[in-house]
């Protein structure tokens, strides 16, 4: 089973929230998931990422694949950039 970090979305039409889950490869955005590991709010002012980076790098350590913006996501939660960052 090909498993991924990636981002669900979430929330009413034209105001996004985005999830970031580990989800098999092969399911659909919105799809079932194995385990949401943090969220990411493009709609607040500074956006707001929150990401339980101990359990991703657990999930990178066994296998899993990140999509391109978990992978920025993640970056920018462990570095603590300007926006408002929250790692758990």
């Amino acid at each position: 089973m090909a498993v991924r970090l990636r981002l669900r979305r979430v929330g009413a039409r034209k105001d996004p929230v985005w999830r970031v889950v580990v989800a098999d490869q092969r399911s659909p955005r919105d799809g079932r998931v194995i385990e949401t590991i943090g969220h990411y709010n493009p709609q607040s002012a500074p956006s707001t990422v929150r990401i339980d980076c101990a359990r991703a790098d657990w999930w990178l350590a066994h296998g899993a694949q990140p999509s391109a913006a978990v992978r920025r996501l993640l970056k920018i939660a462990r570095e603590g950039s300007s926006q408002s960052v929250e790692s758990v």
